[in-house]
């Protein structure tokens, strides 16, 4: 059966460069690809190809979550995954409004892999895989950007299902403001390589470049209680703890698209990535020690057992909850 695709972005912005290709892209394939607005999004969005959806039309949807997720938030993405899923795709991808994919973005993906694996190693700087340069994602600790990652020619390749598959960024990646305050960019990476992280190894991914298969879809979830520029990595740190009670994979390989970064205040950057860079050791290790269940029917209380935890360490209000309910409720009718 072949996959039905569906692209998911949010943007504050007009409709430039980047999204105009992932439109064309669409159109050329069948692709649905929906863009979420916000407050500060155009009066008037029009884009061929493109399902543009304002604050006013995602208030009347039947999704309790659109009703009740702050505006001014990138968290509002998550009405996109609903709305992709409702559509009935089977796969989703995860993309930033200033990415434009590459054209080996487009062919299809394979969600079993044989691939070489890193597993039970702590933390992983992934970049070191792809680049000699002393370049880290942003989320890792700052206390482990120097850390040796071990040789890729000797990482065991295995047969991995890896529903959950991130492709690196070239010219401008996503990196914390203090490499961008303190470090050249562009950057390029290799594109010869790919690999699994599995039980035990952690890295943060963002939305820049991820594709999810259906079995993965509730682990999207972004959390609205935090500041934008965590919200993505600490959902990645719980997909990852999810995913190792599924003996699932997540797949880092070559880059697939390029960014040419909208507007940023690298301070304010730095300010929004603060929590991140104090508490996301004390994340994983939080998520480490919880006892989940095995199984895509353990998925969901999972994940909220997840963010219970999340909220006990005091990274997440209380709130986060009653909105990851409506989201797992509406996800649930929309199935």
């Amino acid at each position: 059966m072949d996959d039905k695709v569906a692209i998911v972005v949010t943007t504050i912005n007009g409709p430039g460069a980047a999204l105009q290709a992932i439109a064309e892209g669409c159109r050329r394939r069948g692709y649905q690809f929906i863009v979420i607005g916000d407050e500060a999004s155009p009066a008037e969005f029009s884009l061929a190809g493109c399902h543009f959806y304002s604050l006013a039309q995602q208030r009347e949807f039947a999704f309790r979550f659109a009703r009740i997720c702050p505006t001014r938030h990138y968290a509002r993405k998550n009405i996109g995954y609903l709305l992709a899923l409702q559509s009935g795709a089977n796969v989703i991808f995860d993309l930033d409004d200033d990415c434009t994919p590459n054209a080996n973005f487009w062919p299809a993906r394979n969600r079993q892999q044989k691939v070489p694996v890193n597993s039970g190693d702590g933390w992983v700087n992934i970049f070191r895989y792809f680049s000699d340069a002393r370049i880290w994602p942003r989320g890792l600790p700052l206390d482990e950007i120097d850390r040796t990652v071990r040789p890729f020619e000797t990482l065991p390749v295995e047969a991995v299902d890896c529903p959950i598959q991130h492709g690196l960024t070239d010219v401008d990646p996503d990196v914390d403001a203090i490499y961008r305050l303190t470090s050249p960019l562009p950057q390029s990476f290799r594109s010869d390589r790919r690999l699994a992280l599995k039980d035990g190894s952690w890295a943060p991914f963002n939305t820049q470049n991820t594709a999810w298969w259906s079995e993965s879809f509730p682990l999207m979830y972004l959390p609205a209680t935090c500041r934008f520029r965590v919200t993505d990595i600490w959902r990645s740190f719980i997909a990852q703890r999810i995913a190792w009670t599924n003996d699932w994979g997540i797949l880092f390989h070559e880059p697939t698209n390029a960014q040419e970064r909208n507007p940023h205040d690298l301070m304010k950057d730095f300010e929004e990535e603060l929590p991140g860079y104090l508490h996301n050791k004390k994340i994983c290790e939080s998520l480490g020690r919880l006892q989940l269940g095995a199984g895509t029917a353990n998925l969901s209380g999972n994940l909220r057992r997840c963010y219970e935890e999340l909220v006990t360490i005091d990274v997440l209000d209380e709130l986060e909850l009653t909105l990851l309910d409506a989201w797992l409720e509406d996800m649930a009718q929309t199935s």
